[in-house]
């Protein structure tokens, strides 16, 4: 198939995209699809780090999050979160962390392990955090479809955040397809390249 993944699954992405989130993402370009997301975690990383960067990952998450930033080179900076506030982080958690060397932050909301859902107000902190350093945001959302009495935010939509924001997602969870490891990842074109050739040599 296309090194991308077949055009018919990246134009179902597309428009999935835009009937949940009025967003607008070129399957041609801004859609990958990848072998689950734990793939699509490992290529956003090695795309954008160089070595010795640092990636602020928000904790607790899925194991394999602070080893894909190792494995592409970087260096994981856990930002800890508690069931105090419900596991939110805030800016003021990433303020503490961040350094000269700091390129990226992921997080995972909802999230794995917690079930933890980001309020539009803590995600507006992150935003404008990543914003003032000028940092890529990773946001998996893999788990967009298993929230209950709410409705799941892309953290993309939030104002000024497309540009800057990779979003991984897939259909192991929202679709009980875990065997079938299709994942994707949607974002600016750059980006999307970077790791389009990292996926065709590596799969």
């Amino acid at each position: 198939t296309a090194n991308s993944g077949t055009v018919e699954l990246r134009e179902a992405i597309s428009t999935h995209m835009q009937r949940l989130y009025n967003m607008s993402y070129d399957p041609l370009d801004q859609v990958l699809i990848t072998v689950g997301v734990s793939e699509a975690l490992y290529l956003v990383m090695k795309s954008i780090l160089e070595p010795g960067d640092e990636v602020l990952v928000v904790e607790p998450c899925f194991v394999a999050n602070a080893a894909a930033v190792e494995m592409a080179g970087g260096v994981p900076v856990s930002v800890d979160t508690s069931p105090e506030v419900d596991f939110q982080v805030t800016g003021a958690d990433l303020e503490a962390k961040v350094s000269p060397r700091t390129k990226a932050i992921l997080i995972s909301y909802p999230n794995n392990p917690t079930g933890a859902i980001l309020t539009r107000e803590h995600m507006l902190q992150v935003a404008a955090f990543a914003e003032k350093y000028d940092l890529v945001v990773i946001s998996d959302e893999i788990y967009e479809r298993l929230v209950y009495g709410v409705e799941h935010i892309h953290f993309a939509g939030l104002p000024g955040m497309k540009e800057r924001t990779m979003t991984l997602s897939g259909m192991s969870k929202s679709y009980a397809m875990t065997g079938w490891r299709i994942g994707y990842a949607v974002g600016p074109q750059a980006i999307i390249a970077a790791m389009k050739k990292l996926h065709q040599y590596l799969i």
